[in-house]
């Protein structure tokens, strides 16, 4: 079938309206009003949410100083910000007991900073982009980077009113071209764009290790006066995670009564029954946990991965029309468990080249390797750069990296090993016998009970993100051979999609046609755009893509 699609043009296309993203439009317009002489480049920025925000999440805690050089003015244009940090703790969990450090790790102190809501700053900078004479367009999902003799050219939109099997309905409404003399890719984690880019443009990633992930799963509670202070913040190491896997929590007091709690799992786990969203129910069945929510109303809930490889796993920048920034750049402090601050650094370290490429009318590669260049000489580079080992310290488990983060400090970042060598995620899981051959025991999933009003199910859980997908689409998770899921996978893993999502997409079934034999079930309208799946499948198979623009979480205060 010809499609007959529409073809818009523009100078910046601006993939992702998160914190990199809006950070690039503010300041090109900061910066072409103090130089009137050059004309404003025209910027296309668009979102795959419903509204800008809807799928940010984040725990999260905020250095404020990529934010004080974009709008130096914040606190008096009333930034949503929740509180100032007020208190820091580090705990160790035992399952029956919490140690308090009686010392905090210089990383993890946190005064200066900021607990936020991400979806909430993330609406707040778009009134300020917005005040600036730039539009926003929520709803638009890119489906297509779109590259012509190595060159980004632009991308094309997910195509909206197609049934099942993919045949147009009565309201079909083909996606569009937009070309843009370059196209930035600011979509967030492991982005269907940007896994794209690498895949169409292997010189992005040639010169990197693989990419390690966290899945992070959070609920946001309103709990009751006199339970923790606003601006508390608390991280926990220990208990649930097993001590060869890398992991943690924490738990933030967005005010005296609301709270934001989350846990994060590792996705190199050997284990193929790794439960991100189960080991954090279970984590809050801790006492030390339960005497914050217990007697609460939990309100909101989400889960997204989060890029923690470092400095070493980054891609290469630029392209010939590409630039990449934020999280699609793997830009997050994994010792400091940071990254909105980098992210709005490199959407401003962006604009200036831009700025520069639009002076003289100059969008080459030669102009955009300027973005390289300044992020080489910034704050952002020199912060990563000391903590470019800090995951890989943990390879040994817990103790291990511990000491080693510890060398790490003293030794401006190198420690023990520099440059330590890493397979992708999914390459650390184990087989079930393999598994039972190197621990002793097959794998045991974590087994908590489901009460619904404290610990709850997926289910229960995704209802309280606002996730909504129209039914009658192609599924947005796309496998590449069902036969290896129900056969092969079944038996040498055990299905471990079924596990590792945090959102009910995946479940075995019974098999009418094959009795005593189950089958893959997919229910992609639970899906929480966290792409856990498309990093952790053993198999690689399953591949996220963009489903109609404005579907997905809808998250608030989150």
């Amino acid at each position: 079938m010809t499609v007959e699609r529409d073809i818009l043009e523009t100078d910046i296309l601006i993939v992702g309206a998160g914190p990199a993203g809006l950070a690039l439009a503010y300041h090109l317009a900061t910066l072409a009003e103090r130089d009137n002489s050059v004309s404003r480049p025209e910027i296309l920025l668009m979102d795959k949410g419903s509204y800008v925000g809807a799928h940010a999440m984040s725990g999260a805690v905020m250095d404020p100083r990529g934010l004080a050089e974009l709008i130096p003015d914040f606190k008096e244009r009333e930034a949503p910000l929740s509180a100032p940090v007020s208190a820091d703790s580090f705990v160790f969990l035992t399952a029956n007991g919490a140690l308090k450090s009686p010392f905090m790790p210089p990383p993890l102190k946190n005064h200066g900073n900021y607990v936020i809501s991400l979806n909430k700053l993330t609406g707040w900078m778009t009134q300020q982009v917005v005040a600036k004479g730039f539009d926003v367009y929520a709803g638009m999902a890119g489906f297509d980077l779109l590259v012509e003799n190595g060159r980004v050219t632009g991308i094309q939109t997910v195509d909206m009113g197609l049934d099942k099997d993919g045949t147009p309905r009565s309201n079909f409404e083909p996606g569009s071209i937009i070309k843009a003399k370059v196209t930035v890719l600011a979509e967030g984690v492991h982005g269907s764009l940007t896994r794209q880019a690498f895949e169409k443009i292997p010189e992005l990633t040639r010169d990197s290790l693989p990419q390690s992930y966290l899945t992070g799963v959070k609920e946001v509670w309103e709990v009751p006066k006199g339970r923790i202070k606003a601006g508390e913040v608390i991280h926990t190491v220990g208990w649930p995670q097993p001590r060869h896997e890398y992991g943690g929590g924490w738990i933030y007091g967005m005010s005296e009564t609301m709270v934001s709690i989350g846990y994060a799992v590792g996705l190199d786990s050997p284990d193929p029954t790794n439960d991100p969203h189960g080991k954090f129910q279970l984590y809050k069945t801790h006492s030390f946990i339960r005497r914050i929510l217990e007697g609460g109303t939990m309100l909101h809930y989400g889960a997204k991965t989060t890029p923690v490889g470092g400095y070493y796993s980054m891609p290469k920048l630029y392209h010939d029309g590409l630039l990449l920034c934020g999280d699609s750049a793997g830009m997050l402090n994994a010792r400091k468990l940071k990254g909105v601050h980098l992210a709005i650094k490199s959407g401003m370290l962006a604009a200036e080249a831009l700025f520069e490429a639009a002076r003289s009318s100059d969008y080459s590669t030669a102009m955009l390797a300027k973005y390289q260049s300044n992020f080489d000489s910034s704050w952002a580079r020199k912060e990563l750069y000391e903590v470019r080992n800090f995951h890989a310290a943990f390879e040994g488990g817990l103790w291990a990296g511990m000491i080693h983060a510890g060398l790490q400090i003293v030794t401006g970042g190198r420690g023990l090993f520099d440059r330590r060598r890493h397979k992708a995620d999914s390459a650390y899981m184990m087989k079930i016998a393999d598994y039972q051959k190197r621990f002793g025991r097959p794998p045991q999933k974590v087994a908590v009970k489901f009460d619904n009003s404290y610990t709850f199910d997926k289910v229960t859980d995704v209802y309280k993100s606002g996730t909504m997908h129209e039914e009658h689409q192609p599924s947005h998770l796309v496998i590449a051979d069902l036969d290896i899921c129900n056969n092969r996978c079944s038996e040498e893993y055990g299905n471990p999609c079924q596990h590792f999502c945090p959102a009910s997409v995946y479940n075995m079934v019974d098999d009418a046609g094959r009795p005593g034999r189950k089958k893959l079930e997919l229910t992609p309208s639970n899906c929480v755009h966290c792409k856990t799946c498309d990093i952790a499948d053993p198999y690689q198979i399953i591949r996220w893509v963009v489903p109609q623009g404005g579907e997905g979480p809808n998250y608030t205060n989150c």
